[in-house]
């Protein structure tokens, strides 16, 4: 299969197809998504569990999973949304913009075909797949936020290959950036519009717990803020955290633009276990950029476990270094 994406600028050898394929159709989805929220931005509506959900997740979960069709057709794919919804009358005029913006990517597809590819992600999350957020960070996209497209390929438990497309986050200069990671080949980063130019990712050198800089999520219902607040204490840290919704803090972290990133459970759900399509991508940028990624335990993430992170509490990632000191500070304040 050919995608309008330079793979002969593609700096990793190591696992070249897989790798390719994630970056090219994560890019594909992050420039849909991009035009969508400059048509759409406060066009949502409400799922069961009261979580915005877009045009642009369907239409983004649509186009991957139709790729992924095209270019590994026998393997599975785990992704965040199903077009139940959009098979209502209620949502009829929702399903039949979704696949018009999917139709400027894939001509071919008519409605129920696009309906179709979205409820492929349904599939379980064992032995070799794919996994999808069509969009991390759906509240910052609709914000004007920061946002991503996390997808990523997962073998028995561990993630081999990760890619994110950021379309707001300028680390490369534009904004917009693409980075993409192979397990043991390294992490790269290139800018969204035209990635033929990559750089190799590298998290901050940083040593002293007290110049640490933490990122966080921008909403303070998705973490535990009075616990992040204690951990920044006890670490010793005045820097100012970062707050930025998605999993672009991962791509920050992996490009040395702060040390720790912190996923806490919240005091009114501290069993929560995390999804694997809110970690897997992000987490394989970190740890190949030099960074350090485990649950509070100081666990390796084990992806293994079906759709969500059923074997760990809450994620730590840092640039390494700091690790140990801020699974320190995690016990210290009774977090870890």
């Amino acid at each position: 299969m050919t995608f309008d994406f330079p793979c002969e600028t593609f700096p990793l050898q190591a696992r070249r197809a897989e790798a390719c394929f994630a970056a090219a159709a994560a890019r594909q989805a992050g420039l849909l998504v991009r035009r969508i929220q400059r048509d759409l931005a406060a066009d949502a509506f409400a799922k069961a569990d009261r979580s915005p959900v877009t045009v642009a997740d369907f239409a983004a979960q649509a186009v991957v999973a139709a790729l992924l069709g095209k270019a590994f057709p026998d393997e599975p794919l785990v992704a965040e949304e199903a077009a139940t919804a959009l098979r209502t009358a209620d949502h009829a005029a929702v399903a039949a913009r979704v696949a018009a913006y999917v139709r400027t990517v894939l001509p071919a597809l008519d409605d129920e075909a696009v309906l179709g590819w979205i409820d492929r992600g349904a599939a379980p999350a064992e032995g070799r797949f794919w996994v999808l957020d069509p969009i991390d960070g759906t509240k910052g996209f609709l914000r004007g936020g920061q946002y991503a497209v996390a997808f990523a390929l997962v073998e028995d438990g561990e993630v081999q290959v990760g890619a994110l497309a950021c379309p707001e986050l300028a680390l490369t200069g534009a904004a917009g950036c693409l980075t993409v990671a192979v397990r043991g080949a390294g992490a790269w980063l290139a800018a969204l519009d035209a990635p033929t130019a990559w750089q190799r990712l590298r998290v901050s050198p940083e040593t002293d717990p007290a110049r640490a800089r933490v990122l966080r999520s921008y909403e303070n219902a998705h973490t535990n803020g009075a616990q992040i607040d204690a951990v920044t204490r006890a670490l010793g840290s005045a820097a100012e955290p970062v707050r930025m919704d998605s999993q672009a803090k991962y791509a920050v972290l992996a490009a040395g633009g702060a040390e720790v990133y912190l996923r806490l459970p919240t005091a009114d759900r501290p069993d929560y276990r995390e999804k694997i399509w809110d970690q897997a991508a992000g987490a394989l940028v970190v740890q190949e950029a030099g960074g350090t990624v485990t649950d509070l335990e100081g666990r390796p993430l084990d992806f293994g476990r079906g759709r969500r992170l059923e074997a760990n509490r809450g994620v730590v990632a840092t640039n390494g270094v700091l690790h140990a000191a801020v699974l320190d500070a995690l016990r210290a304040v009774g977090a870890g």
